[in-house]
């Protein structure tokens, strides 16, 4: 019989940052065996496995992790989903345990990045005088360095000027406080990448990437890894009152995609899909934005940061710089944002970042997050997006036990 309710029983990230002597499987079991350790149980007891990698050996990256934690004959699915993989790892543990295929499933995201360089999404022009038609994406001319750009700090540059120019009320000094903000919680996380606080002026001065993003504004490539344990609410009431004490609620996970829309195909949307993720979950867990505690959203830069508070409806349209002008997404404010640094110091290990991010929400939920803990936080939210796209979302409820 499908499962009503899913439960995060364990939970595991690795240091997030430079890790020379582990490669990819290094890490991923890492993350998979803390996680199981988190939760008291072990390899046989799991169900189904899936994982995540994008920039390594994706293709079956779940099959070397069973080599290393328990090769036990349980189907193991290797998912790909741009910055939303570690998400859809999650989701898709979740879902074959509500389809009732097992109780209990483990999901694992992880990538190596340190020294990666600009991450582009596509191919770039070519120094020809004259286009030539090649394949399905020759069919027109490739856009970078013709028609805006197709690396990321260029996209999200575009994407948070274009909510400027809508709004009216921002610039160049409210996106560098936004990383202000995120180096200064990063400070109290010992996993983030970096743990630097950041004066505005540094911010500001420091080497311009995509105006309005500097360098301290970009999120950092990095090697890490995350893992998750997840069961159903019958097999919880199996296990012990220590067990079920620290265990969180998933009230809902959500996966989108772009909608159709009459609208220019150069410029991503990161908008719509977002807003239809958010509204998805709120609606399926019959929570609202203003009954969070704390968010960690895809600040992959701190202009997108700032295009999220909207789309996760934290605000009215159009109130974003309102929003945070109020102090309210500083650790101390009243819908804390990116808690853990965020991607911007607690770094960006694309496979793994969607499973980090619930980490640090399951961590303020049981009590656990030491320096930085948000005091009787209950209910948290936990978002990703990857261009391509897609977007994941994940609201967590603390244990009523």
């Amino acid at each position: 019989m499908a499962s009503e309710d899913i439960w995060i029983l364990g939970i595991h990230m690795t240091k997030f940052g430079k890790h020379p002597d582990k490669d990819t499987v290094d890490l991923a079991t890492e993350a998979a065996l803390g996680a199981l350790a988190d939760g008291g149980v072990t390899m046989r007891d799991v169900g189904v496995l899936a994982a995540g990698n994008l920039m390594g050996r994706g293709a079956g990256i779940g099959q070397l992790i069973q080599k290393q934690v328990g090769q036990t004959g349980i189907p193991v699915y290797n998912v790909a989903n741009a910055c939303a993989t570690g998400a859809t790892a999650l989701r898709t543990a979740i879902m074959a345990i509500k389809a009732g295929e097992c109780d209990m499933g483990l999901a694992v995201g992880v990538e190596k990045l340190a020294g990666a360089g600009l991450l582009t999404g596509g191919s770039r022009a070519t120094e020809k005088d004259t286009w030539e038609r090649s394949g399905r994406y020759g069919e027109v001319a490739a856009l970078d360095g013709r028609v805006g750009t197709e690396t990321m700090p260029g996209v999200f540059a575009q994407i948070g000027m274009e909510y400027a120019h809508r709004y009216g009320g921002i610039d160049f000094e409210l996106f560098a406080q936004i990383a202000e903000k995120n180096h200064a919680h990063s400070t109290l996380n010992p996993l983030a990448s970096y743990q630097k606080r950041f004066t505005l002026e540094e911010i500001m001065n420091d080497v311009m990437i995509s105006f309005p993003n500097t360098r301290p504004m970009c999120s950092a490539n990095c090697d890490g890894a995350a893992a998750a344990v997840v069961v159903d609410d019958s097999k919880l009431k199996t296990l012990s009152g220590s067990q079920q004490r620290r265990a969180v609620k998933v009230s809902a996970s959500i996966l989108t995609t772009d909608p159709w829309e009459e609208a220019c195909q150069v410029l991503p949307n990161v908008n719509t899909l977002t807003r239809n993720a958010a509204a998805q979950a709120y609606e399926a867990s019959g929570i609202g934005p203003e009954d969070l505690d704390l968010v960690e959203l895809h600040d992959c830069f701190a202009t997108a940061e700032l295009v999220h508070y909207d789309n996760l409806m934290l605000c009215e349209p159009g109130g974003a710089a309102d929003l945070f002008r109020s102090g309210a997404t500083w650790r101390d404010g009243r819908i804390p944002v990116n808690v853990s640094g965020g991607l911007e110091s607690k770094g960006h290990p694309i496979a793994a970042t969607g499973i980090a991010n619930v980490w640090e929400i399951c961590h303020h939920l049981r009590g656990e997050a030491g320096d930085r803990q948000i005091e009787g936080a209950k209910v948290g939210l936990a978002h990703v997006i990857g261009l391509g796209s897609a977007c994941g979302v994940h609201v967590l409820e603390r244990a009523a036990a």
